[in-house]
């Protein structure tokens, strides 16, 4: 790491590559409001971005290139990629390569090579390099956590998780693109957070089969996919991504020996952040109404089971650990080889969907 942070008491110095979505409302307010950071310099080429940026940080420097941002690499502490999925790479290796601590948004590479590649520059240097799976700290992860690790529902069978939407038209972008350069399309977005939540609960996988489809008029990138993965415990997961779903399914459905898990609804943290609020009391809360139940034999829409209150969201703690693990030595809170082993499972999903057939890992 360069520089001396932490000695007297000074935050860590972040610089933000990319100020689109995933920089401005994401990263941006967690960097911003953790203990231990400071959101130092952002990088944007947009002049409305950029004007977007000084307004929200009022103090930040703002710079039009990566170039401007690693030339100053004596003076941070820490770089965030939050740009475009195709810039990963290349800017994680500048970075590490300029002597810089790096998280880089998922997903980390469009390979599991790449990945893995990243990971032993990373080694090899000393350095941390971490990756932004924030979702592991969403309400209903985190509740299903507990109650598998309390053994609440037995010897756990099938792992149901939907990650679905109903947004009939295209956007366009770069994450719709068919462009395979631009590593676009929901298999690799929203699917990098339900098959990453699935290794977590569960562990390696032993095979997977997929369904990828494009279905909407105009759309270049799939927008609607199905994931089935054996894990080598003999679980299996059925994983769903989609941006063309009518009428949105559970988030998940967890089924054990002894009960299952079923619960309704997105965690609130992405719509608050969206919004402008900002980690405080109360953050990643949601209403009752919205709380999730367990039970066996009955159906949840009946009033089947017994209310499982939700526990509060927590994307704040991600970057809380990034601090410590710079600061402390405390662990890396999501590993490239983590997110290599994701990309396996994505990368057999992508041939899968291709060719019809089951891949085995």
């Amino acid at each position: 790491m360069t520089g001396t942070p932490g000695t007297t008491g000074t935050p860590l110095r972040v610089g933000l590559i990319g100020y689109g979505l995933a920089g401005s409302v994401f990263h941006a307010p967690l960097i911003a409001t953790t203990e231990g950071l400071a959101l130092d310099t952002v990088v944007t080429s947009n002049p409305e971005r950029q004007e977007q940026a000084r307004a929200e940080h009022p103090g930040v420097r703002v710079t039009a290139t990566s170039d401007e941002l690693l030339a100053r690499a004596a003076d941070l502490d820490l770089v965030v990629i939050a740009s475009p999925n195709k810039t990963h790479v290349p800017l994680a290796t500048a970075a590490l390569k300029a002597g810089l601590p790096v998280v880089v948004d998922k997903p980390i590479a469009g390979t599991a090579a790449e990945a893995r590649e990243l990971a032993a520059l990373a080694e090899e240097r000393g350095l941390l390099l971490s990756v932004f799976q924030n979702r592991r700290w969403d309400n209903d992860f985190l509740t299903l956590r507990g109650l598998l690790a309390e053994g609440e529902l037995g010897d756990v069978w099938r792992f149901e998780s939907r990650f679905e939407r109903w947004r009939p038209q295209p956007k366009g972008g770069w994450r719709e693109s068919g462009d395979p350069a631009e590593i676009g399309g929901l298999l690799y977005d929203l699917g990098s957070h339900v098959v990453d939540q699935a290794l977590v609960l569960f562990g390696p996988v032993t095979r997977v089969y997929a369904e990828s489809d494009i279905r909407r008029p105009g759309a270049e990138a799939d927008d609607d996919t199905f994931i089935a993965l054996t894990h080598a415990d003999g679980v299996r997961s059925h994983l769903y991504v989609s941006a063309t779903t009518a009428q949105l399914g559970p988030r998940f459905r967890v089924l054990g020996s002894q009960a299952g898990y079923v619960k309704y609804g997105l965690d609130p943290q992405e719509a608050a952040l969206r919004e402008g609020a900002r980690p405080g009391p109360g953050w990643g809360t949601e209403p009752e109404s919205l709380w999730g139940r367990v039970g066996a034999g009955e159906s949840p829409l009946t009033g089947g089971g017994r209310v499982e209150p939700t526990l509060p969201g927590d994307y704040p703690a991600y970057y809380a650990a990034v601090a410590k693990a710079l600061l402390d030595g405390g662990p890396n809170p999501v590993t490239a080889l983590e997110a290599a082993a994701a990309l396996d499972v994505l990368e057999a999903a992508r041939r899968s969907a291709r060719d019809g057939v089951a891949v085995t890992l």
